[in-house]
């Protein structure tokens, strides 16, 4: 692979790296996919190893994903309706104020949720911090997990 090639696939990777933490890019996917991209390129063991062994990381970090943020929202008792219109108000927050409207948006609109069904401001709130908990928690394991394997496709490429 040429010099060109090796930072196109550096970009995608980290434009998937930062695609985690903006809503609506799908970072884990697109780490993938440049990975796919440089083990088709490079044709060599190590690059086929390093996009299984990737695969299986990112594959693990979308169970983890699913399943530990599951489990603090279903403790703090917010339905899954109040997270998905709390997402629809980070969304119209967007376009009302961009880019910082999205997770005040979404925040407000979560709080405001949580406050019309628990009925107090101290109920609400706690609850809004262990759903934020939640998500946060999960934005770190993926954030991790992409993380770990461009790592390793950076020590595979300095080896290689």
């Amino acid at each position: 692979m040429n010099a060109w090639q090796l930072t196109g696939v550096g970009l995608v990777l980290l434009f998937g790296v930062f695609g985690v933490l903006v809503p609506g890019i799908p970072g884990p996917l697109v780490v993938w996919a440049g990975l796919l991209w440089w083990a088709t390129a490079e044709r060599s063991a190590l690059a086929w190893s390093v996009l299984m062994a990737g695969t299986a990381v990112l594959l693990v970090n979308q169970v983890l994903k699913w399943l530990l943020p599951a489990r603090n929202v279903r403790e703090a008792g917010a339905p899954y309706r109040t997270l998905v219109l709390a997402g629809v108000a980070g969304i119209a927050g967007f376009f009302v104020v961009p880019v910082v409207g999205c997770p005040l948006g979404a925040l407000g609109g979560l709080y405001a949720l949580e406050r019309v069904r628990l009925g107090s401001h101290g109920d609400a709130w706690a609850s809004t911090r262990t759903v934020l908990r939640a998500v946060g928690l999960s934005v770190l394991v993926e954030l991790f997990a992409c993380l770990l394997v461009v790592g390793t496709w950076v020590g595979a490429v300095l080896a290689g």
